[in-house]
């Protein structure tokens, strides 16, 4: 079996595009949700579904942002000679993912141990970023893009 390779056509900028507007998604979705969770397990429930969704959200900026970093590193900036040329840092993107990791881990032991909801709203929260990205890997596959 062939390694898969990205098309030409499809550019550092088109995946953060992308990343981004699986982050809108995630915001619709949670929008969306949110009152038919408050109806049928209260603002307990309807909390930690927008919590799970802010996880979600969260998580795939914070992708965004070492994708970013990665390539970066691994592709020079055109005209890099130029002083005061910026690139993203890998450490600050380690940095962030691994504090945000932290964070998350806090907010969701927090969530789970005082908000006494349905774990599956905020199980639905947190499935809103795979629904996001599967949402734009099918619109990209149709587009032909990939």
């Amino acid at each position: 079996m062939e390694p898969t390779e990205i098309p030409a056509g499809f550019t550092d900028a088109d995946a953060r595009e992308v990343i981004a507007r699986a982050v809108k998604i995630v915001a619709v979705m949670a929008a969306v949700c949110v009152i038919p969770a408050w109806v049928k397990g209260g603002w307990k429930s309807a909390l930690l579904l927008l919590i799970g969704a802010a996880i979600a959200g969260s998580g795939l900026w914070e992708w965004r942002r070492l994708m970013a970093a990665l390539t970066a590193k691994m592709e020079p900036l055109p005209g890099e000679h130029i002083v005061g040329a910026r690139r993203p840092s890998i450490g600050f993107a380690l940095v962030g993912f691994f504090l945000r990791l932290f964070v998350v881990v806090a907010v969701l032991y927090v969530s789970l141990k005082y908000l006494n909801g349905s774990a599956l709203a905020l199980a639905a929260g947190l499935a809103m970023g795979v629904i996001a990205l599967t949402i734009e890997g099918l619109r990209l596959l149709r587009s032909g893009t990939i």
